[in-house]
């Protein structure tokens, strides 16, 4: 349980919260622009307000 403890010191937690914050933020970026076909969807929802029924 000694490894527990470790997570209720403070300048240990904020170097853990921003490397998971960074590992998520780099996922989600993969996932938009990974795929092509994925990436020219989201790109053609930019016009959505533009366009007139």
């Amino acid at each position: 349980m000694e490894w527990l403890m470790w997570f209720t010191k403070l300048e240990n937690t904020k170097p853990l919260g921003l490397l998971i914050f960074f590992v998520t933020f780099c996922a989600i970026l993969f996932f938009v622009f990974g795929s092509k076909e994925r990436g020219e969807r989201l790109e053609s929802y930019k016009n959505m307000p533009f366009q007139d029924d």
